[in-house]
């Protein structure tokens, strides 16, 4: 049975997502602040951890940071706020995935199953591939420019291993949505673009090998 944790200071919101993540299965632990989802991660072992921004004692955010030095969770963030940069800062510290409230909570039991799916995979090849300085080894999830190595993000990783499997394929923005993020996304296809700024950051001067096709999406083209 995957566990999970679910971390909100509105009680409503945890009942609802505890009684969906029931229904499918799986065993639901339950913080009513950051500090106490912090103390929870050193206690269990968690499969997943739905966690909200806004939260008294401690913001998701800085509770992420903490969880994070502890163990590598995956993790779903909550917030009521939409702004490009709260996402970013988001996937910057190392979630998987973030809701926007109101919320549907089959849409984030979708997205909750997935993150847990692919974090529980293990990797279908054994490959390093090499691009003049940079070199991307698969097995290890290790990602390295001009010898030194790069800290990417889990959806960074993610989204660079289907570029170079795809390597030369036009890929748009909904086919990188369906197969990356893997499942159908409901929201504007700009989370497409805010990580393919993020992994063009984390290759220095290769992000050039990240080919933007006008009015369809992308290609890894080295």
């Amino acid at each position: 049975m995957k566990t999970i944790l679910v971390a909100d200071d509105e009680e409503k919101i945890r009942e609802v997502i505890k009684e969906y993540a029931e229904f499918e299965g799986y065993k639901v632990y339950e913080a009513q602040n950051g500090m106490e989802a912090v103390r929870m991660c050193r206690m269990y072992d968690f499969d997943a951890i739905v966690l909200d921004v806004m939260m008294p004692k401690l913001d998701g955010f800085s509770a992420c940071k903490e969880i994070k030095k502890i163990k590598n969770i995956p993790i779903l963030m909550l917030s009521a706020r939409s702004e490009e940069y709260d996402k970013l800062f988001g996937f910057e510290i190392g979630i998987d995935d973030y809701v926007v409230k109101p919320f549907s909570p089959k849409e984030v039991m979708a997205r909750l199953n997935v993150i847990i799916s692919r974090n529980s995979k293990i990797p279908d090849d054994k490959k390093m591939y090499e691009f003049e300085g940079l070199v991307i080894d698969m097995d290890a999830r290790n990602v390295f420019v001009d010898g030194k190595k790069a800290e990417l993000t889990p959806k960074e990783y993610d989204l660079l291993f289907y570029f170079v499997k795809n390597k030369n394929i036009a890929l748009s923005r909904e086919k990188l949505l369906c197969d990356v993020w893997g499942y159908d996304f409901y929201g504007d296809d700009r989370t497409v673009d805010t990580h393919i700024k993020m992994l063009r950051n984390s290759l220095g001067k290769y992000r050039d090998y990240i080919v933007t096709l006008r009015s369809l999406g992308y290609k890894f083209e080295p």
